[in-house]
């Protein structure tokens, strides 16, 4: 959120010592500064604004479609659990050009970044197109970006992206349930006691399935942890919205895709649709790994990632914004998935 597999990676403020961007966020001398900040990135590039900007309001983020003489731009201030962000964008149109939209600017120390404006998202495009095959086509480019940055995984942990490697995750499993606050623990929305027994109980078998899985040979690298349909350009295939992401087992991007893939065609557990989309973005790791133990692996990784969900969320929601409270139950509420059956 450091090269260390301890729980500080993700250890950040809790609500009652978090800082308050949101507040600022609102300020009209701090929307004027990101504005002159705007205005002179995109002079720099040749372009100017042309109209007043459309704000987007999260918790973890402030987003601004600015519109110019050349289509529209998008700036993003990401708050403090997700500040990495900026940084991480710029190594990966370094690291990976073509894979994700390549900054304007970025201020890595305030956790802003200006991006060209990448068209329409596959979730557009799939509204039109019934057809979840076009993730034949997008996994295994997802999967070539994850396998150009593993060797450079430690340049991502340096710029404070989290460190979610499996060899970490049960530590910092150990320390969220150790965290009522973030846990709703005697809350509503909150575990029961008797789930947070389980939950507990469940830590030595979690910890074994991290050991295995990090066995597996496959190499740490980027896992943007929330991939779906609303986080890809349709047109070019690049990935965007990278404020979940950590470095991790690469694998456990399939908790999220294939939910997501489920979701949006009514698909079963165990679906054949599922499990083709399993393989293809498998299929770049087989020049050196045998295909049955990729699946196994996957397996493995869908069940740790639970956990880096959980985790995300707590990031993502270290603020003392009211509307934090509209999401916390997402906590709890991973935790809860890891006695649900995965989708293949």
């Amino acid at each position: 959120m450091t090269d260390a597999p301890t729980p500080p990676a993700d250890a950040l403020a809790s609500p009652a010592d978090a800082p308050t961007p949101p507040a600022d966020w609102a300020d009209p001398r701090w929307q004027s500064r990101v504005h002159d900040w705007v205005a002179g990135q995109l002079d720099r590039a040749g372009r100017r604004i042309t109209g007043p900007v459309e704000p987007r309001l999260r918790p973890w983020s402030l987003v601004w479609r600015v519109p110019t003489d050349a289509g529209p731009y998008w700036f993003k201030a990401n708050n403090a659990g997700t500040r990495f962000e900026a940084g991480l964008l710029d190594a990966l149109a370094r690291i990976a050009p073509g894979r994700v939209p390549d900054p304007v600017a970025t201020d890595v120390d305030l956790g802003w970044s200006l991006l060209p404006d990448g068209g329409e998202t596959l979730r557009d495009a799939v509204a039109r197109h019934r057809d979840p095959a076009v993730w034949e086509r997008v996994l295994p480019r997802y999967a070539a970006l994850q396998r150009a940055v593993a060797p450079r995984a430690g340049e991502l942990l340096a710029l404070g992206v989290p460190d979610h490697r499996p060899e970490a995750m049960p530590a910092l499993l150990a320390g969220l349930l150790d965290d009522p606050d973030a846990l709703l623990v005697g809350a509503a929305g909150g575990p029961t006691p008797e789930t947070l027994e389980r939950l507990r109980a469940f830590v030595p078998e979690y910890a074994d399935r991290c050991r295995r899985l990090a066995a597996s040979g496959v190499p740490a690298s980027v896992q943007h942890d929330d991939l779906h349909d609303g986080n890809v350009f349709a047109a070019d295939h690049r990935f965007f919205d990278w404020g979940d992401a950590s470095v991790a087992h690469p694998f456990g991007t399939l908790l999220v895709t294939l939910n997501s893939v489920a979701h949006s065609f009514g698909l079963p557990d165990g679906d054949p649709v599922l499990l083709r989309l399993r393989d293809a973005y498998l299929e770049p790791w087989t020049d050196r790994h045998d295909r049955a133990d990729l699946r196994e692996a996957a397996g493995l990784a869908v069940t740790v990632t639970k956990v880096s969900r959980a985790l995300s969320w707590r990031r993502a929601l270290s603020t003392l914004d009211p509307a934090r409270a509209e999401y916390a139950e997402a906590v709890p509420g991973w935790l809860a998935e890891l006695f649900e059956p995965d989708r293949v």
